[in-house]
């Protein structure tokens, strides 16, 4: 765990370089492109799709009255938007982590790998393609777990601790895949993910508490549907700067636990046991 608050020291430290500061900016207008044209064409058909199953089954009523058991009355009129907005939130959150991962990973990577571990040979273990459908098939599975466990967020206990560690294992699958593309072959990648997953998850956790902040801004009652398109993107945007320091904290770590790997020349077995206790 010393490897995990190493390159967390690290990580802040070159998060505050200038060019790291800079690599939200092609991400944030793709994503305002992407965003304005996906809300401007469905964001109403989906709450009038939304309002007509509100009415179809009843459920105005059913929830009116779990609103008001929860002393939450003034947001009857509007759970129709504020739902649809929650619909959208995890779509979003993918949309800043893929832009990322195409679009500030391999600079971090440079950045990263030059300056603190130029001796590392890039051995380009991983593709855009293995990125992708690394991305993809997590999420998939993300929102399906998202979508049977979204009621229960009602239960705080329940959504402080099962949504960081839902959050963290997306962000761990993600970032580690895209961290050790260029530098690790593929079986090099694998002793890593599976001999350092504790750690690497524990980073996907903080990181994924880190990108519930921005959720905070859907918060806001009817100020915050009123205001919905400013909100995305603000959100949009701090998003996409907690995911670039996650990509630090993941480049520095994987590293890290890279030049440790190599340094040890034994087989898989052994190697797999040195950089877990490491």
């Amino acid at each position: 765990m010393i490897s995990v608050f190493t390159s967390l020291f690290r990580a802040l430290l070159s998060q505050l370089h200038i060019r790291m500061l800079l690599l939200t900016i092609l991400p944030f207008i793709v994503a305002l492109a992407i965003w304005g044209a996906a809300l401007w064409a469905g964001l109403q058909p989906m709450i009038d799709q939304l309002q007509i199953w509100f009415a179809d089954y009843g459920l105005f009523h059913s929830a009116g009255e779990m609103l008001d058991s929860m002393g939450l009355s003034a947001i009857r009129a509007i759970m129709v938007p504020l739902l649809a907005m929650w619909l959208l939130l995890p779509f979003m959150i993918l949309s800043a982590l893929l832009l990322v991962g195409m679009m500030a990973m391999p600079a971090i990577g440079r950045h990263v790998g030059q300056r603190f571990y130029p001796q590392l040979e890039r051995r380009q273990g991983g593709s855009f393609a293995g990125g992708l459908w690394v991305s993809m098939s997590s999420f998939v599975a993300f929102i399906v777990i998202w979508l049977l466990t979204l009621p229960l967020n009602l239960v705080p206990l329940f959504a402080l601790l099962v949504q960081p560690l839902l959050w963290g294992w997306l962000a761990c699958r993600v970032m580690a895949y895209d961290a050790l593309a260029d530098y690790a072959d593929e079986e090099e990648r694998r002793l890593i993910t599976q001999g350092q997953r504790w750690p690497l998850l524990v980073i996907g956790v903080v990181s994924g508490t880190l990108g519930a902040i921005p959720s905070l801004l859907w918060l806001g009652g009817v100020m915050s549907v009123i205001f919905f398109p400013i909100l995305a993107a603000a959100a949009i945007w701090l998003y996409l700067l907690v995911f670039v320091f996650s990509g630090l904290w993941f480049q520095h770590f994987c590293l890290d636990a890279l030049l440790r790997l190599r340094s040890v020349p034994m087989d898989s077995s052994d190697a797999s046991l040195i950089i877990d206790i490491h």
